[in-house]
């Protein structure tokens, strides 16, 4: 008897905290309320590359000064694309005491220098000629390229629109099924997020090492961003 009395107080406190997690929506009469997805396909018009600097030297000062000189020629590759050197978002230098773990006092042997660097590009063409000669040169490390959308309010635009077509084609049907006329919007809600593609990691040292080729991707396009969205609507049935 005890077993079963704390089973249903068990099903009373889950039931109680499932209505309280989900949102409460008073229904109106003569509404209907629906919930749909749309999207938007695009091609993306930033390209986005991210490395990072790192240097390690006996003395703090030594590894600070070769993490400088490697952003120096950052800053010269840009400037022989005509990309200006503004453009390129760089993080601040972090200095970390690297450690002899094999000795029990852990005696400082050398100082690591890192710093993080982002690079937007409109012009795709220059993706290619920037990666190569930060390879050459020896710079960067874990690289990664990855073509997103800078200006999406368009392409929220349309994939809120492409949803909400099919949230109103949903409640028609339904109308019509019951025999009723579908009114005006009198509720809506919109949730939109965008699919960022990425390319993937390139060792930049690697690179260097290798005979000129074209990469990969030449000649390709970018895959297309595509922008989601889902709309909730009621609507007034007539």
């Amino acid at each position: 008897m005890k077993a079963s009395i704390l089973a249903v107080c068990i099903l009373l406190a889950l039931s109680a905290a499932s209505i309280a997690q989900t949102p409460a929506m008073s229904p109106a009469p003569n509404t209907i309320f629906v919930g749909a997805d749309g999207k938007f396909e695009t091609a993306p018009d930033t390209a986005l590359i991210q490395f990072n600097i790192s240097t390690q030297a006996d003395s703090a000062k030594e590894a600070y000064d070769q993490a400088a000189k490697q952003a120096e020629v950052t800053r010269q590759v840009l400037r022989a694309n005509a990309i200006e050197p503004k453009s390129a978002e760089i993080g601040f230098f972090s200095v970390n005491p690297q450690y002899d773990w094999k000795n029990q006092k852990h005696k400082i042997i050398g100082y690591q220098v890192t710093t993080s660097v982002t690079l937007k590009l409109k012009d795709f063409s220059k993706v290619g000629p920037v990666t190569e000669q930060l390879a050459d040169a020896s710079v960067g490390e874990s690289q990664s390229l990855s073509y997103t959308l800078d200006s999406t309010e368009e392409a929220k635009s349309k994939a809120v629109a492409d949803a909400y077509r099919r949230a109103r084609t949903s409640a028609q049907s339904l109308a019509n099924a019951s025999g009723r006329t579908l009114g005006e919007l009198s509720y809506a809600s919109v949730d939109t997020q965008e699919n960022v593609r990425v390319v993937g990691p390139r060792p930049m040292r690697a690179m260097s090492a290798m005979s000129p080729a074209p990469a990969p991707t030449a000649e390709f396009s970018p895959q297309n961003v595509t922008v989601t969205a889902h709309v909730n609507a009621a609507f007034i049935m007539k």
